[in-house]
């Protein structure tokens, strides 16, 4: 039987591969087109799913991520193998996390605050669980985002309708 670590590990593993492929379909010469003001811009949500990964090493290595303590200061990026080379660095701290990590660990407290303001307590499993699905969310929201400008979409679990069109044709 296999380790929750061992678990996490492989799930990143997978979901990286399918995160990546989307990664790659953002047209860095759209990074300031938004579907609606209220919606973040392209090129902002493409970095902020390039640095999810991040969440897991700070869920596993520390004991709570107070946004008030730091300034979110989104990375740009101009060329795909930018992006790209950000996803792979948030992933190498993730897994590096993961590797000084034990299952004993995960039960421990991880608080997500702004100040005395608390956005999330919970353990630290149940957070690295919470960065996997904001990695789901946040890549569908692309998918949208693609889809809207017209743009192939890779299907995570499955051909997508770009994809069944071309292996029908």
């Amino acid at each position: 039987m296999i380790t929750f670590i061992e678990a996490f590990k492989k799930e990143l593993e997978d979901e990286a591969k399918e995160t990546r492929r989307m990664l790659k379909q953002v047209p860095t010469d759209k990074n300031d087109w938004a579907p609606h003001p209220k919606s973040m811009k392209l090129g902002v949500l493409a970095i902020h799913l390039a640095e999810i990964p991040d969440m897991i090493e700070i869920a596993l290595l520390k004991y709570k991520w107070d946004f008030a303590e730091m300034e979110w200061d989104p990375k740009e990026f101009k060329t795909s193998e930018e992006l790209l080379g950000y996803f792979d660095s948030s992933l190498k701290n993730a897994f590096n996390a993961l590797e000084k990590s034990s299952d004993d660990s995960l039960m421990n407290e991880w608080v997500m605050c702004s100040g005395e303001q608390i956005c999330l307590k919970t353990t630290k499993w149940e957070a690295v669980r919470h960065a996997f699905g904001q990695n789901a969310h946040h890549r569908a929201q692309l998918g949208v985002y693609l889809r809207l400008l017209d743009i192939p979409i890779p299907g995570p679990y499955g051909p997508s309708a770009d994809e069944t069109e071309s292996m029908v044709n």
